[in-house]
């Protein structure tokens, strides 16, 4: 035999055993019944995608939590979930999925990634375009979605956005726009209910609010007293990265599980969402530009 056949041949036995890995590797993933896959939106800009270190206990999957990955194929859902930017890493959408299959031992959960770092509002909208991931936030959330529901039930949204809103003009739009958002989300899914939880922004004392980030806080907690189905859950307590713009990994998973607590408040206990955060003060903020 010589060297050329050799070869061929143990690239022959390379390439069947890296088709044999894959092959296990996708049959892993079973989907269980329609009814009982709940996916849910993770929606808005990086501190929805996350930006946390990833540790260890982020690279373990969990037998009913999901993920949609960026070739639209369910995948296990390991950090990092998204894939908007190079900097993804942990972020609030696995302990939100681990809160809510601890509830209920019938479900599994679908994490739907669609945030975009940097985002601001006004791309979420129908053609709307995001220079920094070069991408359409709102149309790829819409299309990405509609392939998940080929194999589940969107049971809600997870938002949490409005950091590149927090400016003079675009503070001043932020609840009209969040408004037309939300009736947009539901009339797109044909579901005037669907539930959608916004999270407050971060509360770092390194890098007090000033007047549009007050704004943008005032305007998601009344769109939330506006419409039924809707939640805000409070960031008191939370602690940032070094950059003192992203929530660390220990902050992110708390605050996964009070978008949780939001959700299974509403379904379990009084069928109806109730805000449970209060209005937050700061001064003025200034310091470099992060990119998120």
């Amino acid at each position: 035999m010589n060297n050329r056949t050799q070869f061929l041949g143990t690239l022959v036995i390379a390439l069947i055993s890296i088709s044999t890995c894959l092959t296990a590797q996708d049959s892993s993933v079973k989907l269980p019944s329609k009814k009982n896959f709940h996916l849910f939106i993770l929606a808005g800009q990086s501190n929805m995608a996350g930006r946390g270190h990833i540790e260890e206990q982020d690279k373990v999957a969990h037998p009913r939590i999901l993920a949609l990955s960026a070739d639209r194929e369910w995948v296990p859902a390991v950090a990092p979930i998204h894939f908007d930017k190079k900097q993804a890493g942990v972020g609030l959408g696995k302990s939100f999925a681990l809160a809510m299959v601890e509830a209920d031992p019938d479900i599994t959960i679908g994490l739907i990634p669609a945030a975009c770092g940097g985002s601001p509002i006004e791309s979420w909208e129908p053609g709307g375009f995001h220079t920094q991931t070069q991408s359409p936030p709102y149309d790829d959330a819409i299309s990405r979605t509609r392939t998940a529901l080929k194999n589940g039930v969107l049971k809600g949204i997870l938002w949490h956005q409005g950091e590149s809103d927090s400016r003079e003009v675009r503070s001043k739009q932020y609840e009209k726009r969040l408004r037309a958002l939300v009736l947009r989300f539901r009339k797109e899914f044909n579901d005037p209910q669907l539930p959608i939880v916004i999270g407050q922004l971060g509360q770092f004392p390194q890098k007090p609010w000033d007047e549009n980030r007050k704004r943008v806080d005032r305007a998601q907690q009344s769109v939330v007293q506006y419409f039924p189905q809707m939640d805000f859950v409070s960031s008191d307590g939370l602690t940032p990265m070094e950059d003192n713009t992203h929530f660390d990994s220990k902050s992110l998973r708390i605050f996964g599980q009070r978008y949780a607590n939001a959700f299974l408040d509403a379904s379990v206990v009084t069928k109806k969402f109730k805000s449970t955060a209060r209005r937050t003060s700061g001064r003025s903020a200034k310091g470099r530009k992060i990119e998120e």
